[in-house]
């Protein structure tokens, strides 16, 4: 496996919306519904180049087996922190280490940023509440009613924190 940090999606562009598609057609809570279009997926790839956005992707055997980004907080009372999102696998390299290795990867860069408290959510009953808790974040609390999901309904999400 090979992380890469991005600074353009250009040579990418389309197997990451392939991939956002493939994840959250497969019911990852990140964000968007299902059926997610080629265009939307697109356009949101295209929103990630800024600054404040640190972006990685995993490759195995030359494709993109998954992505992490990490948001740099820039108000002034918040330059020690950042969040960890789009944290996804894709669903034919799970179970593998790469979400892990990934959350390592973020870790890092946000220590070499100067961050000391590192923020994410996930949805109450993924998988990913595991993969966090196993890696040292600590529960800060859960929102009820936070995000609809594909049936229509609305699920909690889970508030996680790290002291790095």
């Amino acid at each position: 496996m090979e992380i890469i940090e991005l600074h353009s999606v250009n040579e990418c562009l389309e197997e990451l919306s392939d991939l956002l598609i493939k994840v959250v057609g497969d019911g990852a809570s990140i964000g968007f519904l299902p059926p997610l279009e080629k265009e939307e997926a697109r356009a949101y790839w295209q929103s990630c180049v800024n600054p404040e956005i640190l972006f990685w992707i995993a490759k195995v055997e030359g494709q993109i087996a998954g992505t992490i980004q990490l948001h740099l907080c820039t108000k002034p009372n918040g330059v020690h922190r950042a969040e960890v999102a789009k944290l996804m696998t894709h669903p034919s390299f799970r179970q593998r280490g790469i979400a892990r290795q990934l959350m390592k990867q973020a870790e890092q860069r946000a220590i070499h940023e100067g961050r000391s408290l590192l923020v994410l959510d996930t949805r109450e009953g993924d998988p990913s509440n595991f993969l966090y808790q196993s890696i040292g974040y600590k529960e800060a609390g859960r929102i009820p009613h936070f995000a609809q999901n594909a049936e229509g309904g609305i699920d909690t999400t889970v508030l996680y924190y790290k002291m790095i």
